[in-house]
């Protein structure tokens, strides 16, 4: 199979890595705007060229893209409209409902697999990628009713190399759960991260001091901001309405300390608790 790469970074670097270890891939091209990334991406054996769009489109049986969001869904009518009826095009954003939108009445809307593997890191680049990041995590397949049968398969194929679970969901729905697990928890650790930046003004301490919960919980605050913008700006009305319930969540704490009521501070510590039945 010859893959074309849009986008050598974490997740596309990631994926050509795992790819080529497995022997799925037999060729990898890359498409790469970024000069330091694309010999990054060369270097680390993640890609064996980098071409022009067209010319990388043209040579793969499967393109994948992996760019932000905003810019995806820009691509993907361009690219289904270069595809002849082999060529399987497929997208790894975060959110899933504008993309899958913009190219349903496309001509060739069935040779695209809609499609969000749900791993990352708080890393980006090529430099940041890695073949066993995948294995056991979940990938949203979204709206493949809409996709050709062949298309999907193939799809299927490239995660279950992955080593993936694959989850069957409607786009629009898939936003709504994105919101609630990944994009919120993004926001709450950009925004940990800021309130600690402007309280305590000696960096040495937080260095010192910052223990693995801390580390863990603003972890996410290092991601990369051109890549989330673009999340949050595409999927606002369900990012703002998780975001209103965390804010009321918070609020119920700071009452508790303004009135001194730790009773009822132990009742919402303990039903937050019972996410441990969903989450081991």
């Amino acid at each position: 199979m010859k893959i074309t790469i849009i986008g050598t970074g974490l997740i596309g670097g990631s994926m050509a890595l795992t790819l080529r270890a497995n022997s799925l891939a037999a060729s990898i091209i890359g498409v790469e705007s970024n000069p330091t990334h694309a010999a990054t991406a060369i270097e680390r054996g993640i890609v064996d060229e980098i071409l022009p769009l067209e010319d990388a489109v043209r040579k793969a049986d499967v393109i994948i893209i992996s760019i932000p969001v905003d810019s995806t869904e820009k691509l993907v009518p361009q690219i289904l409209s270069l595809l002849n009826d082999n060529q399987v095009v497929m997208d790894v954003g975060s959110n899933k409902k504008a993309v899958c939108d913009i190219v349903s009445s496309h001509e060739k809307r069935g040779r695209f697999v809609a499609t969000h593997p749900m791993w990352g890191t708080e890393y980006s680049g090529p430099a940041a990628a890695k073949s066993d990041g995948f294995a056991g995590n979940a990938v949203v397949i979204c709206n493949r009713e809409q996709s050709d049968k062949d298309a999907v398969k193939v799809v299927l194929k490239i995660y279950e190399t992955l080593q993936m679970k694959i989850v069957f969901m409607n786009a629009g729905a898939h936003d709504i759960h994105a919101a609630y697990v990944s994009h919120i928890s993004h926001i709450t650790s950009f925004a940990l991260a800021n309130t600690v930046l402007e309280k305590e003004k000696e960096e040495s301490a937080i260095f010192e001091m910052a223990s693995g919960g801390f580390e863990s919980t603003v972890r996410l605050a290092k991601s990369n901001p051109d890549m989330w913008l673009p999340i949050f700006r595409q999927n606002r009305e369900n990012v703002l309405d998780v975001l209103n319930e965390h804010i009321a969540q918070l609020k119920k704490f700071r009452s508790c300390f303004e009135k001194d009521n730790y009773e009822y501070m132990r009742n919402l510590m303990e039903n937050a608790n019972k996410i441990k039945r969903i989450i081991k």
